[in-house]
C-alpha cells in the first residue's frame, strides 16, 4: 500500500446543534493494526467513528482513507474498502444467519446480484470466522444477543475490507465470546493486514488486544498512543472520575479495576 495510513484523520470538529461533540480530534491508524476509541459516555467516540465511515460529515477537518480524501470515493468503493458495524443493529429480519452474510457480498456483485461460487465461498469463510457456521440456517429471530452480534460481524467480513469500523463489537458478548471476537480480529490483523478502528467500553479487552489507542474526554483527545500510556491509571482517573488499580497478572498487562475514589478495594 503506498499511502502512509489506512485510515487518516485530521481536525475534525462535529457540531449537533448547538453543541460541539468534537473539537480538533485526530486519529491515524496504519494497515495491521487495532485503534481502539476509548472514553466515559457522551465523549464522541461513536460520533468520531461516524465520521470515518462517511455517515456523518464533519464541520471542519479532513478524514483520508488509504491516502484518499474519504468523499472521493463512491458508496460502492467505499463498501468494497469498509465495513460499518453499528452499537445498535436492526431489530430481527426474516433472514437466516446465512442470508444475512450474504447481503455483504452487495457491493461486489454485478448489476444482477447474481450469487457466484466466489461469494458462496466468502459467506463460508466469514460464518468461519465468526464461528457462527453452525448457526447459517438459524433464523435471525431465534438467535440470542450474542449470537446476532456475532452474525453481523460475519457480515461485515463478508464484504472482505482493508478497513473494519466496529462500534462496541463485544458489548451483547460474554466474556467467553468476546475473547474470540477480539482473537478474530487479531488474526485478521495478523495474517490479513486488516486495520480495525473500534470503539470499546471494555478497558481490559482494549488494553490486551489495541496496538494505539484515542482516549477522548469532553470531544477533545485527552491522550493517544500505544496501549502502556493509554490505559494507565493516572491518564484514566481523570477522565473518567474514579480511581484505577492494575490487579498483577501473568497473563499480560494486569487488569484494570475501577473504584471510587476515595475507596481503595485492595487497601481495604
Amino acid at each position: 500500500m503506498n499511502a502512509a495510513y489506512a485510515v487518516e484523520a485530521r481536525g475534525l470538529d462535529f457540531t449537533r446543534g448547538s453543541t460541539a461533540v468534537l473539537k480538533g480530534v485526530g486519529l491515524t491508524a496504519r494497515q495491521g493494526v487495532i485503534h481502539a476509541i476509548v472514553g466515559p459516555n457522551g465523549s464522541g467516540k461513536t460520533t468520531l467513528l461516524r465520521l470515518l465511515a462517511g455517515i456523518l460529515r464533519p464541520s471542519a477537518g479532513t478524514v483520508k482513507i488509504l491516502g484518499r480524501p474519504l468523499f472521493a470515493y463512491s458508496h460502492l468503493q467505499r463498501a468494497r474498502t469498509m465495513a460499518y458495524l453499528p452499537q445498535s443493529l436492526p431489530g430481527p429480519l426474516p433472514l437466516t444467519v446465512r442470508e444475512l452474510v450474504l447481503l455483504g457480498r452487495t457491493a461486489h456483485q454485478g448489476l444482477l446480484g447474481l450469487e457466484t461460487r466466489a461469494d458462496r465461498e466468502a459467506v463460508d469463510r466469514a460464518l468461519d470466522l465468526a464461528r457462527v457456521a453452525h448457526l447459517g440456517d438459524a433464523r435471525l429471530e431465534h438467535l440470542s444477543g450474542g449470537e446476532m452480534q456475532r452474525a453481523f460481524i460475519a457480515k461485515a467480513l463478508c464484504q472482505e475490507p482493508t478497513i473494519l469500523l466496529l462500534d462496541e463489537p463485544t458489548a451483547s458478548l460474554d466474556p467467553a465470546h468476546g475473547l474470540q471476537v477480539m482473537e478474530l480480529l487479531a488474526g485478521l490483523r495478523s495474517a490479513q493486514a486488516v486495520c480495525t478502528v473500534m470503539v470499546s467500553h471494555d478497558l481490559n479487552l482494549a488494553a490486551r488486544y489495541a496496538d494505539e489507542a484515542t482516549l477522548l474526554h469532553g470531544g477533545r483527545v485527552a491522550c493517544q498512543g500505544k496501549p502502556s500510556m493509554v490505559f494507565a491509571p493516572e491518564r484514566l482517573e481523570p477522565v473518567y472520575g474514579c480511581g484505577f488499580e492494575r490487579c498483577p497478572s501473568s497473563a499480560g498487562p494486569g487488569a484494570l479495576l475501577p473504584f471510587p475514589r476515595d475507596v481503595n478495594p485492595l487497601q481495604e
